[in-house]
């Protein structure tokens, strides 16, 4: 190649910078594809955080909500002097129930193995943990709250339930199906956690966990409802 030839290919001096952005930018697209990746991988599994920390046997902050009452229920004579006021209310915050161990339960109507774990949790809560001070709350999700009262009333569910028409607290907890049950203890710590559909024994020893404010471990439970 000639002198003239190579210097015509060459490009002019004023764009040789651009030139080196583009092949910075170029490098880049890699590495913002990766991001996304484990954005998405993360995203699927929102949860990580929660089971992660029970594997390590830390406990972890339970996400705060505030949501309305569905039901009162019947907080027999260790819950009630502290808590009847609370579930009087239209709407309940987590945070107002700091100082109580709680099993929070995800439902809904309409899904099947809430249905066959409704007597198991009512049985549970009846037998064993409403007498220790041991709060059972059912957080209906996804739901018509006329459905979710006739479900409440056909397995004689007298614990208090709160209600979220949409799933934003789910995510918060990294719910991935329903029922999920998380054992909480009285300084709002998470503790426990069963995904899927609880066994009485699972139930048992989430309830003696949330009590003790030890960590359990996160249980492979039953079957699960996929989220709407």
């Amino acid at each position: 190649m000639s002198m003239s030839e190579e210097t015509k290919a060459r490009p002019p001096a004023k764009w040789r910078p651009l030139r080196w952005v583009l092949r910075g930018l170029a490098a880049l697209v890699p590495l913002g594809l990766l991001a996304l990746l484990i954005y998405g991988v993360m995203a699927q599994n929102p949860n990580m955080t929660i089971d992660d920390s029970l594997g390590r046997d830390q406990p972890i902050a339970a996400p705060a909500f505030r949501l309305a009452v569905l039901q009162g229920g019947s907080l027999g004579s260790a819950l009630a002097p502290k808590l009847t006021s609370v579930f009087a209310r239209k709407t309940v915050a987590l945070s107002e129930l700091r100082g109580t161990p709680v099993v929070l339960n995800f439902w809904a109507s309409w899904c099947v193995p809430c249905q066959e774990e409704a007597a198991t949790l009512e049985r549970s809560w009846r037998q064993q943990a409403r007498s220790r001070g041991v709060l059972f709350l059912g957080l209906d999700m996804q739901d018509v709250t006329t459905d979710a009262h006739a479900f409440i009333r056909h397995y004689a569910i007298d614990y208090p339930n709160v209600r979220d028409p949409s799933n934003d607290v789910a995510r918060t907890y990294g719910v991935t199906g329903v029922p999920e049950t998380f054992f909480i203890d009285a300084r709002g710590q998470i503790v426990g956690h069963i995904i899927g559909e609880s066994t009485s024994q699972q139930l048992a020893e989430g309830i003696s966990a949330a009590h003790a404010g030890r960590v359990v471990r996160t249980f492979e439970g039953g079957s699960q409802g996929a989220l709407r």
